[in-house]
């Protein structure tokens, strides 16, 4: 009895490995990738940023894309805004606290399919704070690059309220208003590069 519940136990375990199997890992090409965002500024204009420096990994599942996942770091300090002043104001306690807090991370849980793209559904982290998201994205690729390696392009797009992350610094207006919007959109484009093919077999 004690072998048949290991055997079943062993079974069980490799067919729920069995839909990762298919999944291959693609590194983001941070050379080839953008992370952004903006934000309202006075009510009239936006301010537009992004992050210099981020990694990630896409585990993508060719056969089944709602098997897929995606992690993904951001160096919080790594914010440019092209104004020295307002990135240190960003970095300050005031919004990022890049100090304390020197990572922004997302890790999804789960991707579904709607209409014509995906969304990957996780957790995002924000000074320390982690709330659950939508990430809309859509999919190019894969395709092979001049290196041999296969590559896959992903684009997403979302509006999160900073609010919810303690990004919370701001000042009224004399005629109303805010000096800075609540809601920041955030845009991705990344380019991943997957594992280089087995070679040929001999002839």
């Amino acid at each position: 009895m004690r072998w048949k519940t290991l055997a079943l136990g062993l079974t069980l375990t490799l067919l729920a490995a069995a839909p990762l199997a298919a999944a291959d890992q693609y590194t983001v090409d941070p050379v080839h990738s953008f992370v952004g965002f903006s934000v309202r500024h006075l009510a009239v204009s936006w301010v537009k940023g992004e992050f210099k420096e981020f990694s990630g990994e896409i585990l993508y599942d060719s056969e089944d894309i709602s098997r897929s996942s995606v992690s993904v770091r951001i160096k919080a300090a790594s914010l440019d805004t092209r104004n020295e002043r307002r990135n240190n104001h960003l970095k300050s306690p005031d919004f990022f606290s890049v100090e304390q807090f020197p990572e922004i991370t997302f890790q999804s849980k789960r991707v579904e399919k709607r209409g014509d793209g995906y969304v990957a559904i996780g957790d995002l982290t924000i000074r320390g704070i982690t709330r659950e998201i939508e990430l809309p994205f859509t999919l190019a690729g894969p395709v092979t690059g001049p290196d041999g390696h296969p590559r896959l392009g992903a684009e997403a797009a979302t509006t999160i309220n900073r609010l919810d992350f303690e990004v919370s610094w701001n000042r009224a207006l004399e005629g109303g208003g805010l000096v800075v919007g609540d809601d920041a959109k955030i845009e991705i484009q990344v380019e991943a590069i997957g594992p280089e093919p087995p070679p040929a077999p001999a002839q």
